[in-house]
């Protein structure tokens, strides 16, 4: 992924300085200017946070003035595209809620909708979702019919209950289902665009409400658009690396009788940075055939000594009666960025159309 640097770097920022000062040429931009050099040592988001205060002080006044600037630099800057949006779009939804009043806050989603399309409003309208969730939702509703893929993709991917690079909207997170008629309105629409941030959408929601979400997919395959099976597939991702009996019986995965000879693995100790091969023989005990998703799980050791597993994907298979397979997999433990692995016990086992089976121990060097 880029860094922060290539996406709100200091042409960025000069951008936005330019486009701002063809919109406000009487504009000091003093906070603007004074950003750059404070730009350095944040991250992404908190230097979408800097920028957005910065211009919110060098255009002090009501929101309807900020919201003539913007348009104006929309329709006269070139340069007023890309990451530069983001700061832009939270100045718009912060000034729209100081501001208090319906007129600014209608103003700003309509404005937030019209930018979307330059990068994307998706963390700027959950500043107007937090401060008024059903007058938000009511005009996010109407978004969904929108002939902009852009904004009938903001409708999802903003008021997504996790979305990622985000702050939360405790009324979404509070209200079990109240965006999934907005995903009703969506999970069929032409665009890939779309359809992927609703599977995402409902995903998130899997974290806390798995049954919901398995309604809505079970309604959804009842009466499916052409590529219904796949959204839902994504969707239920969560739930099936879990092992959620409902979410598997749903996409075909019943519980079967089988038999699992392993995980057996090539060695007991692994060097830090190493990786670990494992076999396991997987038979169909059963009188039918059995659809089985295969998974497996990594048990690793937390600091506390304690163990936290994380799912991968292994394969999918159809077995007739009696058939056997062997599957094969290595497991590297190669250092990454996201997380340590501490030395000690760790452990493998195979999680099959939800039902694990036993662990196979083995000891990481330290990492």
């Amino acid at each position: 992924m880029p860094s922060a640097d290539e996406l709100i770097g200091l042409p960025a920022v000069d951008d936005l300085i330019s486009a701002i000062r063809t919109a406000a040429p009487g504009a000091d931009l003093a906070s603007l200017r004074a950003a750059r050099s404070r730009l350095a040592p944040l991250a992404l988001r908190e230097r979408a946070d800097l920028l957005r205060d910065a211009l919110l002080t060098d255009l002090p006044g009501d929101y309807a003035t900020l919201d003539r600037t913007v348009r104006h630099a929309r329709d006269h800057a070139p340069q007023f595209t890309g990451w530069l949006i983001w700061p832009v779009t939270g100045a718009v939804a912060t000034r729209a809620v100081q501001d208090g009043g319906t007129a600014a806050f209608d103003g700003a989603m309509a404005l937030l909708a019209d930018l979307t399309g330059r990068l994307t409003a998706e963390f700027a309208i959950r500043t107007l979702l937090r401060h008024d969730l059903d007058r938000a939702l009511g005009i996010v509703t109407g978004w969904t019919a929108s002939a902009d893929t852009d904004v009938r993709r903001l409708a999802s991917e903003g008021t997504r209950p996790y979305l990622p690079w985000s702050t939360r909207v405790p009324g979404i997170l509070a209200r079990p289902g109240v965006t999934v008629p907005i995903l009703d309105a969506l999970y069929r629409d032409e665009s890939e665009y779309v359809r992927r941030s609703v599977a995402n959408h409902l995903n998130d929601l899997s974290r806390d409400h798995p049954g919901l979400v398995v309604d809505t997919a079970r309604r959804w395959l009842a009466d499916p658009g052409p590529d219904t099976g796949r959204l839902v597939r994504h969707a239920l991702r969560t739930l099936i690396k879990r092992g959620d009996p409902a979410a598997l019986g749903l996409l075909g995965f019943a519980p079967a009788t089988v038999e699992v000879d392993g995980p057996h693995l090539d060695r007991t100790t692994v060097p830090a940075g190493g990786s670990v091969r494992f076999t396991a023989a997987i038979r169909n005990t059963g009188s039918d055939q059995a659809r089985l998703t295969i998974d497996y799980i990594v048990h690793h050791r937390k600091a506390n000594g304690g163990q936290t597993g994380k799912t991968f994907k292994l394969t999918t298979r159809v077995l007739a009666p009696g058939e056997q397979i062997t599957v094969v997999r290595e497991h590297s433990f190669r250092p990454i960025t996201t997380r340590r692995y501490h030395p000690g016990t760790h452990a493998i086992s195979l999680q099959i159309n939800g039902t694990e089976s036993a662990r196979a121990d083995f000891e990481l060097d330290g990492a």
